[in-house]
């Protein structure tokens, strides 16, 4: 007969510590460029397999080794984070005088709206508005 193939109980498993993920390399700008230079000299000397001997004896992936020539030709330099500025500060001073602008009008609309509803008031009342200093009584 076949012979079924034994699955671990709950109770098996618990003797064993989890696993744990572990971190990811961090390799300094030194370490990057010994081995792209030990790259280097290992393909220009023509022996077969010297590269992935190299690559073996690191624990290195090739793609993680092409990246760093990539940064390598682009002279390792720290690329600029968040986003460009697409506006000129031409064109952001004018959003900004545009944005003030718009405000100030909003706020002459509602005090004339209140003059209004105090030259309104003081018809109903009887009661006289005071002159401006120019003199000219403005009803």
């Amino acid at each position: 007969m076949l012979e079924m193939s034994k699955k671990k109980t709950p109770s098996e498993d618990v003797g064993s510590p989890p696993k744990q993920p572990q971190p990811a390399r961090v390799f300094t700008t030194e370490y990057k460029l010994r081995i792209l230079t030990e790259l280097d000299t290992a393909r220009s000397s023509g022996h077969w397999g010297a590269v992935a001997a190299i690559l073996r004896r690191e624990g290195l992936g090739r793609n993680q080794t092409a990246k760093w020539e990539r940064q390598r030709d682009q002279a390792l330099a720290p690329q600029k984070r968040g986003r460009k500025k697409t506006r000129s500060p031409e064109a952001e001073e004018l959003a900004r005088l545009k944005r003030e602008n718009e405000r100030l009008q909003s706020r002459l609309a509602k005090a004339e709206t209140i003059i209004d509803v105090q030259k309104k008031l003081s018809a109903l009342l009887g009661v006289e508005l005071p002159t401006t200093s120019d003199g000219e009584g403005k009803p």
